[in-house]
Formats: structure tokens, sequence, C-alpha cells
């Protein structure tokens, strides 16, 4: 089919100053059937129902007979009478989300995602589609370029130039909405993975090193594709929102949408460099005093580069089997997301130290990090990850205060599960095979045939691969509450860990060269809101401040007769005297109330690693293969 008979959807940000794309839907033969119509309800990758079909703020249809009723039949679908030739839907919708999941315009830029924006038309999924952009009718729009990983159309049928307005096509419905589409003025950071084209472009004020983004990103997208063996796109996009604060991704078969703060990236060469902005070491080289790794924000920022690129095998092309199959119209449940999101987690960070981007202290600090976040809620103890991966949709989507009580994150728990399986397989075959080999085995099973994973299919596929017994340890990870032993896992690649007491509120763990002795600390179970109110966050199940009746949205204004705020309230709750009851005052709504606070000692759930050089042989050459380049 020509591109001139496809569906076609023409897309004009008409009036950016009141957030309103205008999006003309071009059926060319409707047929003789009722025409229906429908939004995506979700976005693959984000599990949650958006409803996005509720940023439709009008919609009318025509044929050339004149004007076509429409008859909405539920939340999100229409249906139209026969018409006679092309069909014409003509709609707006609201972009005012700025997120990675939706759709956002203003007089600075405009970016949407596919199902934010296109209406399916019901039994013609699989037909190509066209899609045409056209340039805002604003005179502060002027030199806007966009920038998609669509497919350009032919030039001869109004194929846009490379980063233009005009004409781009599609496959089908499905391909169509996996491209997010960024209009406005950006910066363009290009580099090769191989002799695949790459590109970064970033939209918002910002004054990054653009070349050391290049330097680093480069390699790390090179390491995935070497652990996978190939690299199954012919061009790659990563499209980044830069905001004052922000953080997210979500990831698309040849591109990924990213959001990220100005700190997070590398400050030129020259300027005052904060953390995270220090030059980049080469992956042979030892780093100097003038030549040292990424670290704080960058590092972090590397990190959600790492994982998005890495989805481009598994989640967008190794799929679990009931994803494929469920539709956008409503929830669809898989246990599966601890492996398509943990494991993802787990290789976005190792990534970082096996291309060289950072050193081994500085990925221990990182898995620190992430083992300390999952143990210091109590909501660990109540969900398993596969639970949590099934209920996404309802709870790890949609947290309240009480989630750190009930929950466990997939990616957090999932990360930590992919490292102990692939710790347990390192040193129960000798060395001989590791998560990377089961990695490739599910490419070549699933993400190069289309086949979708089934809910045990990863279970079974790495006893093959390893000949392995893992049914006890998968029993163990996935469907039971129980901690993992990840400090025995740990010590077998010559990694040596403790749990200890928080020091402070934010204490997220770190790696140390020798253990020292641990002081007592005083806790009571509470997390504060930034501001400046003593605003109770989250109080943690059968903690002190629990039982003294405390909960959360609590504005504490006075402990032991003292007026503190919400600069002050956390330092004196901790300094207070572990076993003595203390008053505590503070408003409930407009209610006053007192409360007796006893403080505890602070549990042991901080994770504390070392790197142990003087462990045995053959757990420092694990070490050293675990870590180590496959590029």
């Amino acid at each position: 089919m020509s591109d001139i008979q496809a569906i076609t959807y023409r897309v004009t940000p008409a009036r950016p100053e009141a957030h309103l794309f205008a999006v003309e839907l071009i059926v060319p033969a409707p047929g003789v059937e009722p025409v229906r119509l429908s939004m995506p309800a979700w976005i693959p990758g984000s599990y949650m129902i958006r409803d996005f079909a509720r940023n439709i703020v009008s919609i009318a249809a025509d044929d050339a007979a004149g004007a076509v009723p429409m008859e909405k039949l539920d939340k999100q679908t229409w249906q139209l009478v026969p018409t006679r030739g092309a069909l014409s839907v003509r709609y707006e919708v609201y972009a005012w989300e700025l997120t990675v999941r939706g759709a956002h315009l203003d007089r600075t830029h405009g970016y949407f995602n596919g199902p934010s924006l296109f209406l399916r038309v019901h039994g013609r999924d699989a037909e190509p589609c066209r899609v045409e952009l056209a340039p805002p009718d604003d005179p502060a729009s002027t030199g806007w370029r966009v920038a998609t990983s669509l497919a350009r159309a032919d030039i001869s049928e109004g194929g846009a130039e490379r980063w233009g307005f005009g004409s781009y096509r599609a496959d089908d419905y499905d391909d169509l909405i996996d491209h997010p589409v960024e209009m406005g003025r950006f910066d363009i950071v290009e580099f090769q993975v191989g002799e695949v084209p790459h590109w970064m472009v970033l939209s918002g004020r910002q004054r990054a090193d653009l070349a050391r983004l290049a330097e680093d990103l480069a390699p790390i997208c090179t390491e995935h594709a070497a652990m996978f063996g190939e690299l199954p796109a012919d061009r790659y996009l990563f499209l980044t929102q830069v905001v004052g604060d922000g953080y997210g991704g979500l990831e698309h078969r040849f591109s990924s949408s990213l959001l990220c703060s100005r700190g997070d990236l590398p400050a030129p060469p020259g300027s005052n460099r904060g953390e995270g902005a220090a030059p980049t070491a080469r992956a042979d080289t030892e780093p100097t005093a003038d030549d040292a790794y990424a670290e704080g924000d960058y590092r972090k920022f590397l990190g959600l580069c790492s994982h998005e690129y890495f989805h481009l095998w598994n989640v967008k092309r190794i799929r679990p089997a009931a994803l494929i199959d469920g539709g956008l119209e409503r929830e669809v449940h898989t246990r599966l997301l601890w492996a398509f999101e943990g494991i993802t987690s787990y290789y976005d960070d190792l990534a970082l130290v096996r291309s060289g981007r950072i050193d081994a202290k500085g990925y221990l600090e990182v898995l620190a990090e992430t083992i300390t976040k999952v143990l210091r809620n109590p909501g660990r103890c109540k969900q398993t990850v596969a639970q949590s991966s099934f209920d996404a949709w309802t709870k790890f989507y949609k947290q309240d205060e009480n989630a750190p009580n009930a929950i466990v994150s997939y990616y957090g728990k999932g990360a930590m599960t992919a490292l102990a399986l692939d710790l347990t397989i390192r040193r129960d075959t000798g060395g001989e095979r590791s998560l990377d080999d089961v990695m490739r085995a599910l490419w070549e099973r699933h993400g190069r045939t289309g086949i979708g994973v089934p809910e045990r299919g990863i279970e079974a596929l790495t006893a093959a691969v390893t000949g392995l017994d893992l049914d006890g340890f998968f029993a163990h990870a996935l469907d039971t509450t129980d901690d993992l032993d990840l400090s025995g896992l740990l010590a077998s690649v010559g990694v040596a860990m403790r749990l200890r007491p928080a020091r402070k509120a934010k204490d997220l763990g770190n790696v140390v060269a020798e253990f020292k002795p641990v002081a007592l600390v005083s806790d009571v179970g509470v997390r504060l809101t930034p501001g400046a109110d003593a605003k109770l966050a989250v109080v943690l199940d059968d903690r002190p401040a629990q039982h003294a009746g405390l909960a959360a949205g609590d504005v504490l204004v006075a402990i032991d007769g003292l007026r503190v705020d919400g600069g002050s309230a956390g330092k004196r709750l901790r300094s207070l005297p572990i076993g003595e009851t203390v008053r505590v005052h503070a408003f409930r709504r407009d209610e006053l109330m007192e409360f007796e606070l006893a403080p505890a000692p602070a549990p042991a759930d901080v994770c504390e690693l070392r790197l142990d050089d003087e462990a045995p042989a053959e757990a420092l050459a694990r070490r050293q293969a675990w870590l180590a380049s496959v590029a």
C-alpha cells in the first residue's frame, strides 16, 4: 500500500498557548461496516490506567456527504455509521503533562507519545500508517525542528528531511504508537555503536558537556549490544527533557524518552564542576587526579540511559506472553515484571562498570544503595516480588503514605534477585555460566522470534542453560518474603557485606575500606515531608511512632516540650534517648493531639560493602569475570 493510501494522522501544534494539539485522522476506505475508534487506556512500559481519551476536548467527523454522527460507547471508544468515501476525524488533545508517558505543548516545545494522541481504527491495526507533522503557526516557534525515531516517508510522497517537519510512516498501529515525537529547539549529540547511528536530543535549558555525553554513552550501549551478540535496530534516539527537578524514562523499540534534572548532566569543560561532573576515565586506563569516573547525579543519569537502552532487548523484543496478547484497553497482569524491570535494573549499573564509566567501588556504592532502599521498607515482608509484579497496576503505580509498609519494588527487589541469581550461577557452575548466558538464550528463543515468555518461562530456561536445579532458589526469591542471602553470595566474589543502623534519615549505605564498630542509634520510624512544617510523610510499621499512635499527615509542633519545625524535627527525633518516653504534640488536621513516644534502637537495615582483596583466589577470579567487559 502506498503511503498516500495509508491511514493518515495529521498532527499540528495548533494552539501552543492553550496546550492543544490538533489531529486529523483520515481513513481512506472505511468500507460498508460501522467504523469503531478508540484511544489506548495505558502506554506500554508504564503499568497504570491513564485514560488518555480524557484529554480529547473536541471531536467531529465527516465524509464526502458531510458530517458523520459519532456515538460514544464507553470512556475511550466511539462508533461511526458507514461512510461515503474517505472518513475524516478531527479532534483536539489537551497536552500539559511533562512526563515521559503523555503529551506536553507550549510555546517552547511540543512532545507526545502515540497512545496519548493517536486514535486506533478497530480491525485495521495491521495496516501501514502515515504521520504528517506540521509546524505551529506561531512566530515564537520559529526555528523548531522535529526529533523522532519514526521512519521518514519517501521524499516523492512528501517525506520529511532529517530533523524536519513533514511526512513519516509506520508499519502498523503498534509501530505508530511506539515512536515519541519532540518538536522545538534542541541540541543533538551523535555517536555510533558499530555501524548504527545513535543520537541524544536534549530539550530544555542546559549547558551540558555534549562531547562527554557521546564519549560515555557509546561504550555503555556497545557493552549491552556485545552481551546480546547483536544490535537489533538500524537507528536509536534518546529523547531527553531537561528540567529543574525530574527523573524518569520510558523505553521504545528504536528510542527512549528520558526526563532529567539539569544537575544530572555533565558540566562543560572549564566550568565550576560539581559532583558528577568530573571527566571520564578510559576503560583501559587507571583514573588519575585529572581523569576520574562518573559520580553522583551524572552517574545516576548514565544509569537511566543504560536502563532504557537495555530495554531495547529486554521488554521491547523479549516480552512476556501476557503483554503481547493483552491489548491496551484494560490492565494486563503478569508476574514477570521482576525480570523485565528487575533484571534490567541489575544490568543498567553493571554496564557502567563493565564499560569503564565507573570503577568497582562506584558500582558497589550503587549496589549498596539499591539493597538499602529495599531493606528499609517493611513492605518487603508483606509482598513477594512476583506479587509486586502482578499488582503493579493497583499498588506500585498507585502508592500512598502506607506503600513502604505494604509493597516491595519489583525494580529494587528484582535487581537484588537478578544479582543473587547471577552470583549463584557463577558460583555453582564454577564460573562456566552466568546470567549473561541466560539473557542470550532469552534473546535467541524469544527476542529474535517474537514468541512471548511464559509466566514460568525464565525459571525453566535458566535451568536448561545452566544445568542447575534452581527450583529452590526461585521459590524462595520470587514467592516468599524472606530476605535473600546476599552476604554469602557477595562473599563468593570477594565482596564483604554487613548491615548497620542508619546514621541519618537519608543514609542509603556506603562502601568502606574496613568495617568499624557500630554505635547504637535512636529511631522512631518516621519519614518527614520536605518543607517548613514537620509533617509526617510515612509512619513505618511496628516502630515507636506507630506504637505511639502517630499517623502520616500529622504535623509535629513540639517534642519533649520544645517547638520543632521541618528543619529541626528530624535531628531532634534522632537525638532522643532510647527507652525514655517523651511527649510529642502534633496537629492532625486542625486538632492538637498529644502522644507518648518511646524511641527504640534503629534497625540494622543499611547496607555497607567492602572489597575483600584477601578473599580466596577463586572468589577474586569470579569478581574479575563478573565486572569485566564483554564488549
